[in-house]
């Protein structure tokens, strides 16, 4: 398979396995340019990307931009804090205006969820969802994925277990839609307040013992807690918290196995995870944040691909 079966990518829940592996596969290719003195490729010189980003997100967005950069392609940057939106603009308005700087492609980040859903029926552009509300983050989901192959070889049959907030984490259902599309079991680990109901109709199961849960998996991708997303607190302190859902180097080593440890950051050190772990050989933290470009590059290139087509 050459092409994506999408012209949008809104989430996990929309592509297929094929597709995950198209990206992984590009994707490589583009970690070897990357790697090379001159890291920009032609690629895209003629393809307009505008970067939407109706949330703060200050990761995600350099390493959009960064990816789009190294493809040649133009690049409008629009933040809405700073924008029309805070005088009640709607999401309509902003993007028929910015539609009509004839952009072909839309990277945005957004509060509300299914926000790219909503733009992809009303625009004439590849929508790409840089994380819509606590629902789906999809690139997130790609490059954690992609990081556990390039660490263990493969996905499929590893065992994952997602620690933390998952009920306010768009990380986490992606990563269940990626991990489960790739043929790993996953399993999600937090207090009993911060998991979603929904989680049993995912064929997901839910352990509330970190160490239990440690013992089991053969990668453990450790989310911070989402205070901003918080209106009520869900468990009593922090320090409760860091207490029996945090990951130091002591539990760590007492394990009989070496596990692989993520993060999809921004850490909280010291809360989910502690500073030794963090910077550990164990974690691939800084490799995610590598290959977050690769994979950002992939999704935009095969996109882009599909917009070339149409117009030839």
């Amino acid at each position: 398979m050459s092409e994506l079966s999408v012209n949008h990518l809104l989430g996990i829940k929309y592509i297929t396995e094929a597709d995950i592996q198209l990206i992984f596969e590009t994707a490589d290719h583009f970690k070897e340019v990357i790697n090379r003195p001159i890291k920009k490729v032609p690629s895209l010189r003629d393809i307009t990307i505008a970067n939407l980003f109706f949330e703060n997100s200050t990761r995600t967005k350099l390493s959009f931009e960064l990816a789009e950069k190294r493809l040649s392609a133009d690049v409008i940057n629009f933040a809405s804090s700073s924008s029309s939106v805070t005088k009640g603009e709607t999401l309509i308005d902003t993007v028929n205006n910015i539609l009509s700087m004839k952009v072909d492609m839309v990277v945005m980040r957004h509060p509300n969820p299914g926000a790219g859903v909503f733009l992809s029926k009303h625009v004439d552009a590849s929508i790409i969802n840089a994380g819509d509300g606590a629902h789906e983050h999809p690139t997130q989901a790609l490059l954690d994925s992609y990081s556990i192959r390039e660490k263990l070889g493969d996905v499929a049959g590893k065992k994952v277990v997602i620690v933390g907030d998952i009920l306010h984490s768009r990380v986490a259902l992606s990563n269940i839609f990626a991990l489960q599309k790739l043929g790993a079991k996953v399993k999600v680990c937090g207090p009993k307040t911060l998991i979603p109901k929904y989680i049993n109709q995912l064929d997901v199961d839910v352990e509330t013992n970190l160490r239990k849960a440690l013992e089991w998996c053969d990668v453990a991708n450790m989310l911070r807690v989402q205070n901003e997303r918080m209106d009520i607190s869900y468990f009593p302190t922090t320090r409760e918290y860091t207490q029996q859902f945090g990951l130091n180097k002591k539990l760590l080593d007492s394990l009989n196995k070496e596990i692989v440890i993520m993060h999809p950051g921004p850490i909280n050190r010291g809360v989910e995870i502690t500073s030794d772990v963090a910077d550990s050989k164990q974690s691939i933290i800084l490799e995610q944040v590598q290959n977050g470009v690769a994979i950002r590059m992939a999704v935009i290139y095969l996109l882009a691909s599909k917009i070339k087509h149409h117009e030839d």
